[in-house]
């Protein structure tokens, strides 16, 4: 993870930690599988050159939204589509930059974790026993007036926020 974060910085790649271990820098459990990271749709092949060339073991999974640098002991998901939706420089932007692991690099801000991680809910994958640690850590940095709207239209996310009202990790919606 800090390798490939690096590797980015020094080419100038955007980038931002997402998914289980931005959560965990922002108190959240600590995962136990891959990090991963946004890029740009439009800066993902200089990203997988900025780590080719950093030495770093890139492979190019049969999925044609991310590349995969697999380590010895570690594996880092480099992500220029969530949902398959391209990433775009203003999440990039609203990104905060924060020390993970002695490295100051940018990290997806709470309300776009949770969103992100709340569209990837789906007929195939809808475990809300690991986004219920997640959501309860992070409470306090989310927007979750921002993250209703965004996640609207996935049934999947709607039952979860309504799961979180009812637990009281979240409030009600605001009334109009």
């Amino acid at each position: 993870m800090k390798r490939t974060a690096v590797a980015l910085k020094q080419e100038g790649v955007p980038f931002a930690l997402c998914g289980g271990y931005a959560a965990w820098v922002r108190g959240a459990p600590e995962p136990e599988h891959d990090a991963d990271f946004l890029v740009p749709e439009a800066d993902a092949e200089r990203a997988a050159k900025a780590l080719a060339d950093a030495g770093l073991p890139v492979e190019a999974p049969a999925e044609d939204w991310l590349t995969k640098v697999v380590g010895e002991h570690a594996f880092v998901d480099v992500l220029w589509r969530t949902c398959g939706t391209p990433v775009e420089m203003d999440l990039i932007d609203r990104a905060e930059t924060l020390p993970v692991l002695s490295v100051e690099m940018p990290v997806l801000e709470g309300t776009d974790i949770v969103v992100t991680k709340l569209l990837a809910l789906e007929e195939h994958y809808c475990d809300f026993g690991r986004l219920l640690p997640v959501a309860r850590a992070m409470r306090e940095q989310v927007d979750w007036e921002r993250v209703r709207r965004d996640v609207a239209g996935n049934d999947f996310a709607v039952v979860f926020l309504v799961l979180l009202e009812r637990l009281a990790v979240i409030g009600p919606t605001a009334q109009a």
